[in-house]
C-alpha cells in the first residue's frame, strides 16, 4: 500500500440530521458481524452461505481498521448534533461526542484490495451493509456517496462494486452514483438452491469524487 498514515477525518463525520459516520474502531467488530450476518440469509448481497463469528472475521477486522488506505466506516444514528446542542459547554460537547461514539450501528461500508498485487493498489472494491432495519431509507446511497468523496485521499483511482446480477436494487443503486457495467461473471456462484451471475461495476473517481472522463 503506497500511504503512511490514516487520512484526517473528525471522530465523527454527520451524513445527515439522522447519521453519522467514522472510522471503525476494534470495539466496533461484533455490530459490524451482526449486520453482516443479516445479509447471508438473503442470498443477495454476499456469497457467504453460513454465518460467521467474531472469531473468525477478526483477523479480517483488524487489517482493516489499522490500514491507512483500506477501512472500513461505521454509521451511528444520531440522537443529538452539535448545532443542536442548547449550551456549547465542555460538558454538552462530551455528552454529544459520547453518544456519537456509542450509538447502535446501523450501517457499514469498507474498501478492499481489488486484487493482491501491489499494483492494483489504485483500484479497490466497495462494500456497504445496512443493518436491516434501516433498508430502504436513502442510508446506502448517502454511505457510498461518502465513500466515493474519501476514496481519492486513500490513493483510489478506481472503485469497483461486485454484485450479483439478481440483486436489482444494488444495481439500481451504483448505476444512478455512475458506476458502469465494466464486466459481467456468468455462472460464477453456486448459492446453494442457485447459481449466481455476478456484475461487475466500475467508476472512476477524482479529488471530488466523481467520474472521470
Amino acid at each position: 500500500m503506497i500511504a503512511t498514515s490514516l487520512p484526517a477525518l473528525a471522530p465523527s463525520y454527520r451524513l445527515n440530521d439522522l447519521w453519522s459516520v467514522q472510522h471503525a474502531r476494534a470495539e466496533d467488530l461484533p455490530e459490524v458481524v451482526a449486520i453482516y450476518n443479516q445479509s447471508i440469509a438473503g442470498k443477495q448481497a454476499t456469497a457467504q452461505l453460513t454465518l460467521v463469528t467474531c472469531e473468525e472475521r477478526a483477523a479480517w477486522f483488524a487489517e482493516h481498521i489499522n490500514s491507512p488506505t483500506r477501512p472500513i466506516y461505521v454509521v451511528r444514528a444520531r440522537a443529538q448534533s452539535m448545532e443542536q446542542a442548547s449550551e456549547d459547554t465542555a460538558q454538552t460537547v462530551q455528552a454529544v461526542q459520547t453518544n456519537q461514539k456509542t450509538a447502535p450501528i446501523v450501517a457499514w461500508g469498507s474498501f478492499s484490495d481489488l486484487y493482491a498485487r501491489m499494483a492494483y493498489h489504485i483500484s479497490t472494491e466497495i462494500s456497504i451493509y445496512l443493518h436491516q432495519d434501516y433498508q430502504a431509507k436513502g442510508l446506502g446511497s448517502l454511505l457510498t456517496r461518502w465513500m466515493l468523496t474519501q476514496a481519492p485521499s486513500l490513493g483510489i483511482h478506481n472503485v469497483v462494486a461486485l454484485i450479483f446480477a439478481h440483486n436489482q436494487p444494488s444495481l439500481g443503486l451504483f448505476g444512478k452514483l455512475g458506476f458502469e457495467q465494466w464486466g459481467y461473471m456468468p455462472e460464477v456462484c453456486d448459492m446453494d438452491g442457485f447459481i449466481a451471475d455476478v456484475v461487475m461495476l466500475g467508476k472512476a473517481v477524482t479529488s471530488q469524487g466523481t467520474l472521470n472522463k
